[in-house]
């Protein structure tokens, strides 16, 4: 059974910083992807960053680049999303979730997600 636990969400000021971790168990191989999601109340979910973990590629939502980063340890099965310069804007539940063993990108294991406030 895949589980994906996220942690390191909290609350902080405008321009602070987060790091959110994201613990895969259960795995035999890794996903083809992984990716970092947000929700705001009343918003559409939004694909914030994603890492094809063969070559480590990555991609971001326009929102955030420049100032979010995925990455991922495949020795500890974790991902990872080193958010700078936060805005209110980014104030979200934040998911991590991971695709199958092959392509395409799609999204089969969600994690429970972890709160992110930024306040003014």
């Amino acid at each position: 059974q895949v589980q994906l636990v996220e942690s390191g969400g909290g609350s902080v000021q405008t321009g602070g910083s987060l790091r959110l971790s994201c613990a895969a168990s259960g795995y035999r191989y890794s996903s083809y992807c992984m990716g970092w999601f947000r929700q705001a109340p009343g918003k559409e979910r939004e694909r914030v960053a994603v890492i094809f973990t063969s070559d480590g590629s990555t991609a971001y939502a326009d929102s955030v680049k420049g100032r979010f980063t995925i990455s991922q340890d495949n020795a500890k099965n974790t991902l990872y999303l080193q958010m700078n310069s936060l805005k209110p804007e980014d104030t979200a539940n934040y998911y991590c979730a991971a695709s199958g063993l092959r392509g395409p990108c799609s999204y089969v294991y969600w994690g429970q997600g972890t709160q992110v406030t930024v306040s003014s």
